[in-house]
């Protein structure tokens, strides 16, 4: 399944209002290119889990219940979660006791094939799709730090090279430095930026950037919010009345609510994906700091668990370096030396 960013926009004829999206194809050099750049940027993911497997079985003769709870413990300590390790096992437990596994040296294959397997479930059917009239609105949710506003003028950017006309909504007015910072990404984007002064009313700001967007015929429209800490019930009661104000005012928005979650925080992003998943209905995630953590595990447990499609993963600090996620492409990096993951 190609992600929704590696496709362009055509108008179809017969129903001028719609939007269509045909596959853009890369060059192999640059695709290649591309695919060495993300498995340099998951290096320390790939040694704190596929290369401590492999060493795990090593030399090892039978799948007994001792290396089990071996790759148990080291599933779990790779931030896979507990959930899903077990889950994982079970499968192998399975194929054991029929038989249908008993090469040790196999279980890296099978954990890489379940794996995968979460991944693709998790985005089965929940592309972003433009809506046929009205721009297309996202709400991006997150806690301070994560890199959300920075995330947002990346998007913003992939948007414009789509031949997209973007606004950017500076809605977390409580801090002064995230509007500033959001409107230094619009002028690099080359995008309009709806922002107040600070300490302005986020659903006022909101409303009126609604209305903008319609009359000034935007085909695309990002929200930022404030990101205090999650466990704020003010902050939650917040983005429910900003998520309201948007639905209000445009039909069917937001049409995309999207977590921005820092990858190095490792199990502290599963409680903040579940408390923005019950206040605001998370529709994608965003996941930043690839590249400097040992803990891109969480990818796998993040999928697992709730069922909500990976948009994005961030590997760097570079525009490019927010790379629309891709299930086998992410797997063949993180197995590296296993040979390419083949799409089913």
């Amino acid at each position: 399944m190609l992600s929704w960013f590696k496709k362009k926009f055509t108008i179809k004829e017969d129903r001028p209002n719609e939007v269509a999206l045909a596959p853009v194809q890369e060059k192999p050099a640059v695709r290649a290119g591309l695919a060495q750049r993300l498995r340099e940027r998951l290096a320390k993911t790939r040694e704190s889990l596929t290369a401590r497997v492999d060493r795990l079985l090593l030399g090892r003769k039978v799948i007994d219940a001792d290396l089990l709870n071996e790759l148990e413990e080291l599933l779990i300590t790779a931030d896979l979660g507990v959930a899903t390790t077990r889950d994982l096992l079970d499968q192998a437990r399975t194929m054991v006791a029929r038989r249908e596994l008993s090469d040790p040296a196999a279980l890296k294959a099978v954990l890489q094939d379940a794996i995968l397997a979460y991944l693709r479930e998790a985005g089965q059917g929940a592309e972003m799709v433009q809506p046929a009239t009205g721009p297309f609105v996202i709400m991006v949710v997150g806690v301070n730090g994560v890199g959300k506003t920075t995330t947002i003028g990346k998007i913003a950017h992939k948007f414009v090279q789509a031949g997209q006309k973007v606004l950017l909504v500076a809605a977390d007015t409580f801090r002064a430095a995230a509007i500033e910072q959001l409107q230094v990404w619009g002028q690099r984007a080359g995008v309009t930026v709806v922002a107040r002064q600070s300490g302005t009313d986020p659903s006022s700001v909101v409303y009126e950037a609604m209305e903008q967007a319609v009359v000034q015929g935007f085909d695309v429209v990002l929200v930022d919010t404030a990101g205090r800490l999650h466990t704020k019930v003010n902050l939650m009661e917040e983005l429910k009345k900003v998520r309201r104000v948007m639905a209000k005012k445009l039909d069917g928005a937001p049409h995309e609510v999207l977590l921005v979650l820092d990858a190095t925080t490792g199990q502290n992003s599963v409680s903040q994906m579940r408390l923005f998943h019950e206040a605001v209905g998370v529709t994608g995630l965003a996941l930043t700091k690839l590249d400097g953590t040992a803990r891109g595990g969480i990818v796998v447990n993040l999928s697992h668990e709730f069922h909500v499609p990976i948009r994005f993963i961030g590997i760097g600090e570079q525009t490019e370096d927010l790379r629309d996620f891709d299930p086998e492409e992410f797997i063949t990096a993180l197995f590296a030396g296993n040979g390419q993951v083949q799409a089913s």
